[in-house]
């Protein structure tokens, strides 16, 4: 699948000059070699590579705001920097960007805040991609021959998986499942009504599409497979009560059984999850592949979190910006009791090379992060750029390039751990005993066994999948969703409308039937 990754990188045909129906905005994305597009749809292969396999190429993503996870200020900044998880804080005269992440710290955002907007645009631009491409698939049926179904229900599949993430984030959403629709046409449908189309567009999907592991080198690599789309039912289902209503913890407990029974496992080191060639993980289920050499997907998120210093000793170029909260670090226990995998997720207090020498900051005494020290505003602080535990989750590819920013560690989008710890929720949920699945998981962790409450579910879920991107919406489903933040300015969250962001300023003013959501 590399290789074919890279045919469809200097394939990409012509420019792509789709309107983003919701904007005025166009896809900009100018690929090396263009042909025209009469000859994009010339045989089986080039109607693969010019429908389907092109649309991977924006799963990962180097521009900001693009991407669901590697490039900032998009899908997984809203996810993560919008929950109790972590924060980015003011280090004097860094991280002000305008008062952006302290806006995410204190729930604060706007109609006007830059990462709801970078979310929506990237969400939508891929399902108008999806759109056109079921449209010339259906014009092209005669060339795709005996791959037309599993071809249309991968792009289908895709583009529901996009629709989830939209639903999630921002509610109610408009439902284009067309090009050709005028904007006058767009509104917002109900957040229940998304919830069905996708549940129903994966339930028609999953019948063709293959059973493959998604992780592994070869033709599906990085695609959407049988597994993967089950955990979007999955993911749907955890949160339908959220999302509709009516909570639909049986049917989660269903497709979890079903990815149980493909053969997934933990694995038997939590780390082995995110190795620099982690495409061997038994674990994994979803990865956004990562090759320095093929693709130009980025992984920014562990140079934004580390020190300058302390990256440069990787060969990286860090930021000095993300940290954990105190709230996670109390989950983590720490000073006293602290979680087997803190040291396996988080950088803190004294920092080593990978010659095993000792850091040392800008003044040449020992680097040593302190994560206890941190505030959402750390100016004048003697910790200012010390302040807080830093991202760690990724083993250091040595031979990374572009400041770190270019590894070769798959990005972890959905793993094993979750569907047990979805299963284990669920059947709390229902009344029944959860404890086989949430403790199999807090076991290979190294974690002694706890009762399986909801309370510690909650707990687990960041202990096992920080940094992962599913913070917020744990949050929101356990009903604990508010800010951190208690000082002057602080909004009052009661009527609980930052659960769901708002639809950007920018978007409305071109399409004035787009309403807004409440609160904003």
């Amino acid at each position: 699948m590399k290789v074919m990754m890279t045919k469809i990188s200097k394939r990409l045909l012509f420019t792509l000059s789709i309107c983003m129906m919701l904007t005025s905005c166009s896809l900009d994305e100018q690929p090396h070699d263009q042909i025209a597009e009469e000859e994009a749809y010339t045989s089986h292969e080039t109607l693969f590579l010019n429908t389907v396999a092109t649309l991977y190429n924006y799963i990962g993503g180097y521009e900001e705001g693009q991407g669901l996870q590697g490039a900032i200020r998009g899908v997984y900044d809203l996810q993560t920097f919008g929950s109790d998880e972590a924060m980015i804080p003011l280090r004097g005269g860094d991280w002000f960007d305008g008062g952006l992440w302290q806006a995410m710290y204190q729930h604060s955002w706007s109609a006007g805040h830059d990462l709801p907007k970078n979310a929506w645009l990237y969400l939508y631009k891929v399902i108008t991609l999806c759109n056109r491409s079921l449209e010339k698939l259906q014009a092209h049926q005669d060339l795709a021959g005996q791959s037309y179904y599993s071809w249309q229900a991968e792009v289908r599949a895709l583009r529901a998986m996009y629709y989830w993430y939209l639903l999630d984030l921002f509610g109610d959403v408009p439902l284009i499942t067309d090009n050709s629709i005028s904007m006058n046409e767009v509104k917002r449908e109900s957040r229940k009504r998304v919830f069905e189309f996708c549940e129903n567009e994966l339930l028609s999907a999953v019948l063709f599409l293959p059973e493959e592991n998604s992780i592994r080198e070869g033709d599906y690599y990085g695609r959407i497979t049988q597994p993967v789309a089950l955990f979007v039912l999955a993911k749907l289902m955890l949160g339908a009560e959220v999302y509709t209503g009516t909570p639909r913890w049986q049917d989660c407990i269903h497709y979890c059984d079903d990815i149980s029974w493909m053969g997934y496992r933990l694995e038997e080191n939590y780390t082995d999850n995110f190795l620099v060639y982690n495409q061997y993980s038994l674990e994994n289920i979803f990865t956004i592949p990562m090759n320095k050499n093929l693709f130009t997907n980025q992984q920014q998120n562990v140079i934004r979190s580390l020190h300058y210093r302390h990256a440069a000793a990787y060969g990286y170029g860090g930021e000095n910006g993300s940290c954990a909260t105190l709230h996670t670090l109390k989950v983590f226990g720490y000073p006293d009791h602290i979680d087997p995998r803190f040291l396996d997720c988080y950088h803190y207090e004294k920092v080593f090379g990978l010659d095993g020498k000792t850091v040392t900051d800008r003044t040449g005494q020992p680097l040593v992060y302190q994560p206890d020290k941190v505030l959402p505003d750390l100016s004048g602080s003697p910790y200012v750029e010390t302040a807080g535990a830093r991202m760690y989750k990724y083993e250091f590819d040595k031979n990374a390039t572009q400041g770190g920013k270019l590894v070769d560690n798959d990005i972890v989008l959905f793993r094993y751990a979750d569907v047990l710890l979805m299963r284990a929720e669920c059947k709390l949920r229902l009344g029944k005993d959860g404890s086989a699945d949430f403790n199999a998981v807090r076991s290979r962790a190294g974690a002694d066994p706890r009762p399986c409450t909801l309370d510690n579910l909650l707990d687990e879920r960041l202990l096992e999948l920080c940094w992962e991107g599913w913070r917020r919406s744990d949050l929101i489903r356990f009903h604990r969703y508010k800010s951190l933040y208690e000082g002057p300015g602080a909004i009052d969250e009661s009527d609980g409308h930052t659960e769901v962001y708002p639809i950007p300023a920018e978007v409305r003013a071109l399409n004035k039937n787009l309403t807004q959501n409440p609160g904003y």
